[in-house]
């Protein structure tokens, strides 16, 4: 870090907004990125990723937020010298770091998802077996419910006690096949979460077609009755639909995975650490006692 005065922005100039720095979370998450802290010497090659002072400090840069950290050299070195690069596994920054943060917020709602399916499914299964029993007791509480509040007895087909007397009559068989349907539902939200999480690309495909389908049956409800609760849930799916397609470039859009493999390489790459800061004979260590990000 410079002890230089910070440049003033030109008179009439929009100030530069400021942006979330996702490799700045992730590193107060889950620590550092640094490699040759075991190494037992530190040649001129390495001056990218590992750099000595006059007094012996080693100052190790992180591989995803670019901060420089100092650490004593090793009591016990494991290795003679830094690994190669083809050994050193980089870790993600700039806007695939960004995209794996909007993937797993989708994939906790997915997650969501298929914990109340398999809840519904289980009381539905549930429901379905032990019908017989339930029949008499739910009645007996249906009628003393309407004789309490002066209403009228037995079936009467209207609100959430109609629903549950349509329930009471369905037949046991189409109970089985609305639990078997909600099962495969939530098995598939379940899918989606895991792969989402673990950023597959396949898990990016399926999530845009059974969210895309989804949105049939979401708008046909809305011309029925409106809620905040609907409209917020197509509004979601949207989001997700429109993301996955332009953002993740499914199916060829802005260049398809090719043009997703080079932003991956040009932000995360060796390329993104040479810009950030200079390999051999690009300067001296930074001063001792300080942290430097950029």
């Amino acid at each position: 870090m410079s002890d230089e005065p910070e440049p003033t922005a030109a008179p009439g100039a929009r100030p530069e907004r400021r942006r979330i720095r996702y490799e700045l979370l992730e590193c107060a998450l889950h620590g550092h990125r640094l490699a040759g802290t075991d190494a037992a010497a530190v040649r001129p090659a390495d001056a990218l990723l590992v750099r000595e002072d006059a007094g012996g400090l080693r100052w190790h840069r992180c591989l995803r937020c670019d901060a420089w950290l100092p650490l004593p050299p090793p009591a016990r070195p494991a290795r003679d010298t830094l690994p190669d690069r083809e050994s050193i596994e980089l870790p993600l920054r700039g806007r695939p770091l960004r995209d794996r943060y909007v993937l797993r917020l989708i994939a906790l709602d997915r997650m969501l998802h298929c914990v109340v399916l398999a809840v519904l499914a289980v009381a539905v299964f549930a429901f379905a077996h032990e019908r017989e029993r339930l029949r008499g007791p739910f009645y007996r509480f249906a009628d003393a419910l309407q004789n309490g509040v002066g209403g009228p007895t037995g079936a009467h087909g209207r609100g959430l006690l109609g629903e549950a007397e349509r329930a009471f009559a369905a037949h046991g068989r189409t109970l089985w096949v609305i639990g078997a349907v909600i099962t495969a539902y939530a098995v598939l939200e379940g899918v989606e979460a895991v792969g989402l999480w673990r950023a597959r690309r396949w898990a990016e495909y399926l999530t845009f077609v059974a969210t895309s389908v989804l949105l049939v049956p979401e708008i046909y409800e809305l011309t029925g009755h409106v809620s905040a609760l609907k409209v917020l849930t197509l509004v979601i799916n949207l989001a997700v639909v429109v993301y996955l397609l332009v953002a993740k470039r499914l199916f060829g859009l802005r260049g398809g995975g090719r043009a997703e493999a080079a932003v991956r390489a040009h932000d995360s790459g060796w390329e993104a650490l040479e810009r950030v800061h200079p390999g051999p004979g690009g300067g001296s260590a930074p001063a001792p006692g300080r942290t430097v990000a950029p």
